[in-house]
């Protein structure tokens, strides 16, 4: 009984799956009238949700041209719009300025995806 004791713990931390980043966000900075937002909103927002890039890092949008909010920490100010920053617990790890189309935007979103740490199971 005693082994089963000591042994327990040490089995269920391995059987645990590896820790995560404990929070992604994919910030979008936004502005009326931005063609390029529309156009994201058009080809991609009804489906980010539902993508595993989506459940990753949930959207949050902001206006350019309000303040930026104080649980975010932005490397550099936000100029264009869209602007896509991708946030590990309200920190910037990444960012994509501008929509460059749908193929592009899921290429670029993998890679900041991937040099932040997160690992996208793609099939094929």
């Amino acid at each position: 009984m005693r082994l089963l004791t000591f042994l327990l713990p040490a089995v269920l931390l391995f059987a645990l799956p590896p820790a995560s980043h404990a929070e992604m966000t994919l910030l979008m900075a936004e502005e009326d009238g931005c063609m390029w937002c529309a156009r994201w909103d058009s080809e991609i927002s009804e489906i980010y949700p539902k993508t595993i890039e989506g459940k990753t890092a949930p959207l949050r949008r902001v206006d350019i041209h309000a303040s930026t909010p104080t649980d975010i920490a932005l490397k550099r100010p936000l100029y264009y719009t869209p602007t896509f920053v991708l946030l590990d617990d309200g920190q910037e790890v990444g960012r994509i300025e501008g929509y460059p189309g749908e193929d592009f935007f899921w290429g670029l979103l993998g890679v900041l995806l991937r040099d932040a740490g997160v690992v996208i199971e793609t099939s094929g």
